[in-house]
């Protein structure tokens, strides 16, 4: 840091103390003011002192907002657009990813730097990080997602990850528009949201899953009320009757945590027209498809390679609910409350959907039966000519899916 910024720091953070000024409660704003403040006395005083000069001021006001109400030397990488992700193994150990490759940064933490931040980071959010809570996922203000492990789960330093919110889309069409899904498929896909059908989203981590559940949240009507649950709040669905809920850890007793499968169950007394699961992984598979079998349509995304995956992970996961869970139970209800599977990945260096897989509502023994509706050749997404499921409810819906097909 500047001399001349290090000096003007130390002022605000006086002037902060002073006034009793708290950035987490007052807001960047109240500690903008006081920096410009501080900036136009110390521009007074360098005229008969030898102060050193500010030079490019803007730098330094950026410099020091960064240092107070910012992250700090994160900071200016939060700030870039092109910036994905940012993970700390440790101290001189920062890592970014930009444009799909991830490099080594020259951003100076040391051990204390990070915990500092990390602190800072949790203020808001009321998430704790402890020998008994070793890890946390929180939301920051600006969404981004927040993952923190601490020794001795880690070998010796913070483990620190930063999933920056970087939603490029808000709607189909956009995705249309960025080249990630054609225009045949998304006209498809905003059918099916009206026409009430219940859709898993699908892929490796960072493939997109969040920012498709909320394009495909945009085509909700807007008559209908909508309750989300999220481990951590992601989702951003623009409609006006939406409740949103996430996750809560347990207090230092050990008691209060508020687990996934508990948020489904309470979003069906919430009085629901559909619902929004931001990921299953585990129990809450179960939950959810009872909630979609019982006739609420709804939305959620897994973390799977393929779509044929994402089905198969669906007649797995609710097994670690409980014994009495069976696949033969499982393997039907997986079959009669899904309709279509929209898998993203990876296709020619950027995010794409590449395929739609529509589920039948048969099954095959132990298999559910599905029909390839869309595959990705090359730069699109072909129709394979196989009808989409659940044609009564396109039709209910005044919708005449066949047109959208082709």
């Amino acid at each position: 840091m500047r001399p001349s910024a290090g000096l003007v720091e130390e002022e605000v953070r006086e002037l902060i103390r002073v006034r009793g000024v708290d950035p987490a409660r007052d807001g960047a704003a109240a500690v903008e003011r006081l920096v410009d403040e501080v900036l136009a006395d110390y521009e007074t005083r360098v005229q008969t002192s030898n102060l050193p000069r500010l030079g490019d001021r803007a730098r330094v006001r950026k410099s020091v907002l960064d240092q107070v109400a910012g992250f700090g030397p994160l900071q200016p990488l939060l700030d870039d657009p092109e910036v994905e992700e940012i993970w700390i193994n440790g101290p001189g150990r920062v890592f970014c990813a930009r444009g799909g490759q991830h490099v080594l940064t020259n951003v100076p933490l040391d051990a204390k730097g990070i915990r500092d931040l990390v602190e800072r980071m949790l203020r808001a959010s009321g998430r704790r990080l402890d020998l008994s809570s070793p890890f946390v996922d929180a939301t920051l203000e600006d969404g981004s997602r927040l993952h923190v492990a601490i020794p001795d789960i880690t070998r010796r330093d913070w483990a620190v990850n930063i999933r920056k919110f970087v939603l490029r889309a808000h709607r189909l069409d956009e995705l249309v528009r960025l080249g990630s899904l054609d225009d045949a498929p998304a006209r498809f896909l905003d059918a099916a949201v009206r026409a009430g059908l219940n859709i898993v989203v699908s892929g490796a981590t960072q493939a997109g899953k969040t920012t498709l559940l909320n394009c495909l949240g945009a085509a909700i009507p807007h008559r209908e009320r909508v309750v989300t649950c999220e481990e951590v709040f992601e989702l951003q669905v623009a409609l006006p009757d939406v409740v949103a809920m996430q996750t809560r850890q347990p207090n230092l007793e050990g008691r209060g945590e508020v687990e996934l499968r508990r948020l489904i169950a309470e979003a069906l007394r919430m009085r629901p027209d559909r619902i929004i699961v931001g990921e299953v992984r585990g129990q809450e598979a179960l939950d959810l498809l009872v909630a979609l079998n019982s006739g609420l349509p709804g939305m959620t995304s897994i973390h799977a390679n393929s779509a044929h995956e994402a089905i198969t992970k669906l007649t797995t996961l609710p097994l670690l609910a409980g014994e009495n869970v069976t696949h033969s139970f499982i393997v039907p209800t997986v079959a009669s409350s899904i309709d279509v599977v929209v898998h993203l990945g990876k296709s020619g260096g950027s995010r794409k959907v590449l395929q739609l897989l529509g589920v039948t509502g048969r099954t095959e023994g132990a298999r559910v039966e599905t029909a390839s509706l869309w595959e990705r050749n090359g730069e699109r997404l072909q129709w394979t000519g196989q009808q989409p499921p659940a044609l009564e409810r396109f039709t209910a819906a005044g919708i005449h899916v066949r047109e959208l097909m082709r």
